[in-house]
């Protein structure tokens, strides 16, 4: 047992280690020296206050997209429309808040309003990937990108057409809204502690909900074998469904913090690919919720750090993109080969 342990950490710290190498070959092919440029993203990324409170404002959406990625994986199923999620969330927060935004209302029960709106959109958005999947045979992920599709139009369409600014409709989104209806960040940053608070909290939900809970039990026996689980008693379409609207609403939530707690309106591209990076970092993490967190803050950190590359090297910082997707893969290929190793021995 001791021994399969060493193997399984093995297999891991070489998928790493090939990646490090791969993209290190990469940096030489483009003329960067390879050691500044990995210390230049972690300066980027750490080397000073206002930098690691960009990570923690990144860290924050995309530990609720992972959570709710870990649900839907969980149930075995590929919930790719998180990014229409997220979008849908933000356009419910958005319209919740433009409707109170003048009632007479405490701005703290608008802003709780507002939040939970983007829950119902999330959840909502998502229940339409799992009905078309549950009652129509739609394969979840054409399902789930056909509709971040649609929910990018909606989006656009709202803000140059009936939500754009007066006089104009430009992509720096809708009108800002009245700074009493901003969540509370930090004095000189863009930092709420509540969005940070509710994402932590959320991530340790789920790790205890997949861990240690009935419900959480029953969900893997539906993604580990759906017919099985059905014959054990376990109704399966309804713990899908459920799985889909539970991710859904933590994306929702994450479309909700970005209105209410960094952009403080409506833009076109408002998910900002935080569902596409939740999809990555589950895998990364082999579906496991005790080691999100972490993961979430290391994909954080490069995309803010890698900005130096662009900086000093005149790189395109979508170099992190590289790196997280090389990680992945070969996460995901060290994974398969140590599964082949162990049956041959």
């Amino acid at each position: 047992m001791k021994k399969n342990i060493w193997i399984n950490i093995g297999f891991q710290v070489g998928a790493l280690v090939l990646a490090l190498l791969i993209t290190t070959l990469i940096l030489v092919a483009v003329g960067a020296p390879p050691l500044k440029a990995y210390l230049s993203i972690l300066h980027g990324a750490l080397g000073s206050t206002s930098n690691v409170v960009a990570v923690l404002i990144t860290w924050s959406p995309l530990l609720l997209t992972t959570a709710g990625v870990l649900i839907t994986f969980s149930a075995g199923l590929w919930n790719i429309g998180m990014e229409g999620q997220m979008t849908v969330g933000a356009i419910f927060a958005t319209g919740m808040l433009r409707m109170l935004q003048n009632s007479s209302l405490p701005p703290a029960v608008i802003i709780i309003l507002g939040i939970l709106a983007g829950v119902v959109g999330g959840a909502f958005w998502a229940s339409l990937t799992g009905a078309l999947k549950t009652f129509g045979g739609v394969n979840e992920i054409f399902g789930g990108l056909g509709l971040n599709f649609v929910a990018t139009a909606l989006t656009i369409y709202l803000v140059f057409g009936p939500w754009k600014r007066p006089g104009v409709g430009s992509m720096s989104g809708t009108q800002p809204f009245d700074e009493r209806l901003w969540l509370p960040t930090l004095p000189g940053t863009g930092l709420s502690l509540w969005s940070l608070g509710i994402s932590v909290l959320v991530i340790v939900i789920v790790y205890l909900l997949l861990r240690g809970t009935q419900f959480g039990l029953r969900l893997k026996a539906v993604g580990k074998n759906s017919k099985a689980a059905f014959l054990m008693g376990v109704p399966t379409w309804q713990y899908s469904m459920f799985a889909f609207l539970l991710c859904g609403a933590f994306a929702g939530l994450a479309g909700g913090i970005q209105v209410l707690g960094i952009y403080h309106r409506l833009l076109p591209n408002i998910s900002n690919g935080y569902g596409f990076l939740g999809l990555l970092v589950a895998m990364l993490v082999n579906y496991q919720a005790l080691w999100a967190a972490p993961i979430a803050f290391l994909f954080a950190a490069l995309n803010i750090g890698s900005v130096q590359l662009q900086i000093q090297y005149k790189l395109d910082s979508s170099f992190a993109g590289v790196l997280q997707d090389m990680l992945v893969l070969l996460v995901l290929l060290g994974e398969g080969a140590r599964q082949t190793f162990m049956k041959k021995r």
